[in-house]
């Protein structure tokens, strides 16, 4: 008899896959910075993968409900993205900064792979029963890949050198791969009808699911800013580039801690709209206290920047579930 997937090993493929994500963006910004000494190119890597998993979101999404393999399909696309990283890695400095790039926009068309691709096997994965459990779980992954991820970029940079925290960054998403390709099969495809297009329009048809996600798409444009600006952050305030990666762990920790207290208190849960339109102006305030250039003030920022982020991505999750 075929054992059943477990939810520990969707759980386990999840964060070590999330975390290497995680870790990847700000890696790739200080082996940028290390190596062409210019934190334009830098902060160019960081952005052509973000860019494009924009475009990607859609596309494999639609191809994970076409297929009826979609953990070997999930599979690939993360060893594929995997290999970008070491290829970006290996060419920085070597090649023209444009093909560099090039390569990252196309590795940022899988990276939703490592997010919502992860997210939307649960269902299949878990027996009913087991759904509550497991979406908690799942939302977990997500802090606890955003609070590690950084970290260890920093920590990796400062011990071994920029270069080994993109390469261990790849080897955490490689070692999710048994993980997705155990992932059952799927039971229906989806229609050939359905495209992006068509998830588009139902966003849109939902008044309060279009307002969250104009709100949430506008926060995470500032929140991209404010990752590709960490190490030049660290290098000025802090003494080091790699320092700046850190303070990506602290906006997770506080993001963590504010989800924490707000499950308590079931705030996110009950209104959830209120808590999205509240974090926005909260970021705001964080990012315009970070410019002081001022250490404690800058810490200080990256938690209440934690503080409006965390609630927020909560809070977009509960109005889609709704």
């Amino acid at each position: 008899m075929k054992k059943r997937y477990s939810v520990r090993r969707y759980a386990a493929g999840a964060a070590v896959a999330r975390t290497g994500d995680e870790m990847s963006g700000p890696a790739l910004l200080l082996a940028g910075f290390a190596a062409t000494g210019s934190a334009s190119t830098a902060s160019s890597l960081l952005a052509g993968l973000a860019v494009s998993a924009a475009v990607g979101g859609p596309v494999f999404g639609m191809l994970l409900d076409r297929t009826g393999q979609p953990g070997r399909l999930l599979a690939g696309a993360l060893g594929v993205y995997a290999g970008a990283l070491v290829v970006i890695l290996l060419s920085l400095g070597r090649v023209p900064v444009a093909v560099t790039v090039l390569v990252a926009v196309g590795a940022g068309l899988l990276g939703p792979a490592l997010s919502g691709g992860w997210t939307a096997q649960l269902p299949r994965a878990v027996p009913a029963g087991e759904f509550a459990r497991a979406n908690a779980l799942d939302a977990m992954t997500f802090n606890v890949a955003a609070l590690a991820g950084p970290a260890a970029a920093g920590v990796v940079a400062g011990l071994a050198g920029a270069s080994a925290g993109v390469a261990v960054a790849a080897a955490l998403i490689c070692c999710a791969l048994p993980a997705a390709w155990g992932l059952p099969r799927a039971r229906t495809r989806t229609s050939e009808s359905v495209s992006p297009v068509a998830g588009f329009r139902a966003v849109l048809r939902s008044r309060p699911l279009a307002r969250a996600t104009a709100v949430s798409v506008v926060s995470c444009v500032a929140e991209g800013m404010l990752v590709a600006c960490c190490p030049l952050l660290g290098a000025e305030v802090l003494g080091g580039a790699g320092r700046g990666a850190l303070l990506l762990a602290v906006v997770a920790g506080a993001a963590l801690a504010a989800n924490a207290l707000l499950a308590r208190s079931r705030g996110v849960a009950a209104a959830p709209e209120a808590v999205i339109r509240a974090s926005a102006p909260v970021l705001a305030v964080a990012l315009a206290v970070a410019a002081t250039l001022q250490p404690v003030l800058l810490i200080a920022a990256m938690v209440v920047a934690g503080a409006a982020q965390g609630p927020q991505l909560t809070a977009l999750f509960a109005v889609r579930h709704r």
